[in-house]
């Protein structure tokens, strides 16, 4: 597993593209957070990160499928995925290899964006003014949630071998989790329609662990929901590898 993981991400830093969609990232979440006039910090007056902490995940909802989009889709194209399934290794070591790996690179690039909070700390009055425990729960809520995207984009990777056909699955995919089952649940209204996908929804288990509080049912649904996605994709290679 541990080699399928190096391979992964030394093929990702080897690419333009990795560098592309960082900066990328980088660059957008700094222009909301510190320059755009509705959301900016500076503006706001209050000492919190609460506009970041919103906006962050629709900016994954692209971000992590241009990083997981190439996962199989490439291997399955060239033909290199057929040589690896020939290995005496198990396909469940190969899939949870390339999720981990992934995972790792968005957490990478949600990593500079800790300045904010350091930022954020010192312009507040007085220094230090800043609920940490909601900080760090949002945090918390970033690094699972985008666990299951990153586990949303391999599956799509999994299903073709053309790289935009997977960003556009996994893409959908994450929108479907993390907007698509809260705003049916608002349509349903009431009921236990309503509340079942209402927990369904990746936005509602989200923003609960930004209250500063460790929600575990929260934290259990999306390692579950996790786990569900790297399963579809074990499955989808055994399926390549017979």
């Amino acid at each position: 597993m541990f080699p399928i993981f190096q391979k992964e991400i030394s093929s990702f830093f080897n690419s333009l593209i990795a560098y592309v969609v960082m900066a990328v990232f980088l660059i957008v979440l700094g222009l909301i957070v510190w320059v755009f006039p509705d959301s900016n910090l500076l503006d706001y007056g209050y000492a919190d990160l609460d506009s970041f902490f919103y906006l962050t995940p629709y900016v994954l909802l692209f971000l992590i499928p241009a990083i997981t989009m190439r996962t199989f889709s490439e291997e399955i194209r060239t033909g290199t995925l057929e040589l690896l399934l020939t290995k005496p290794l198990p396909v469940w070591e190969l899939v949870v290899g390339k999720f981990l790996a992934n995972w790792f690179l968005v957490l990478i690039t949600l990593l500079p964006t800790t300045i904010y909070v350091y930022s954020i700390w010192q312009l507040g009055n007085p220094v230090g003014n800043l609920d940490l425990a909601a900080v760090g729960g949002a945090y918390v809520g970033l690094f699972l949630l985008s666990g299951c995207m990153a586990a949303m984009g391999i599956f799509a990777s999994a299903l073709n071998d053309n790289q935009i056909v997977g960003f556009v699955l996994a893409a959908l995919l994450a929108f479907v989790w993390y907007v698509g089952w809260g705003s049916l649940s608002i349509l349903l209204g009431s009921g236990l329609g309503a509340q079942f996908f209402h927990y369904l929804a990746l936005d509602a288990q989200y923003l609960s662990l930004g209250k500063g509080l460790i929600d575990l049912g929260s934290v259990v649904y999306q390692i579950s929901l996790i786990l569900v996605f790297v399963w579809g994709t074990v499955q989808r290679v055994q399926t390549l590898r017979s």
